[in-house]
């Protein structure tokens, strides 16, 4: 009995010994990056000649609720196209973080290069009813998500990449 006690004991040990074998690219963590994509908050549609308008009352209260939503969240970047529309939706957000906004111009944004900047990263990015759903998608590296119907500024699209593995989710988000 005292000598299967002893086997035992040594089976442990030897058992919960480091493993010392070098690292590979399998047994290396990877940099996990996260998105949030959401639409810019409601706009002014007083005028509609005006192609770069402000954010009403309500799209400003919106503005300060995605705050609020993203309140345990600490962004590394906030990025946002350069509308007042999206900049007002994203600067609360942003200032909570001592951030500046870093604008981006969807039409010409450099998927892989803006994959390689945010790596190991948590970005906000703060878009439009078709730019938003498009970049999400161009992420995805397929067609998954259609442009956001005018009425709709409740998206939030979270997707993780790490590695060759990404993840993605819609969530509806209505104050």
């Amino acid at each position: 009995m005292k000598y299967l006690s002893i086997i035992i004991l040594s089976t442990i040990i030897l058992a919960s010994c480091e493993n010392k074998e070098k690292p590979t690219e399998s047994n290396v963590s990877k940099k996990v990056s996260t998105y949030y994509f959401i639409r810019h908050a409601e706009k002014d549609r007083s005028d509609p000649t005006n192609e770069n308008p402000h954010l009403t009352d309500i799209g400003n209260q919106r503005a300060q609720h995605w705050n609020e939503v993203f309140k345990n969240i600490n962004f590394d970047v906030v990025y946002s196209t350069n509308y007042n529309r999206t900049k007002e939706t994203a600067q609360p957000t942003a200032s909570k973080n001592n951030l500046d906004l870093v604008l981006y111009d969807p039409k010409t944004i450099d998927i892989s290069k803006f994959l390689k900047v945010t790596e190991g990263k948590t970005i906000l990015v703060v878009g439009h009813s078709n730019t938003t759903p498009d970049l999400v998608n161009r992420i995805l590296g397929n067609k998954k998500y259609d442009d956001i119907d005018d009425s709709n500024n409740s998206n939030l699209y979270v997707v993780t990449v790490s590695g060759d593995h990404i993840s993605d989710n819609l969530l509806y988000i209505n104050p």
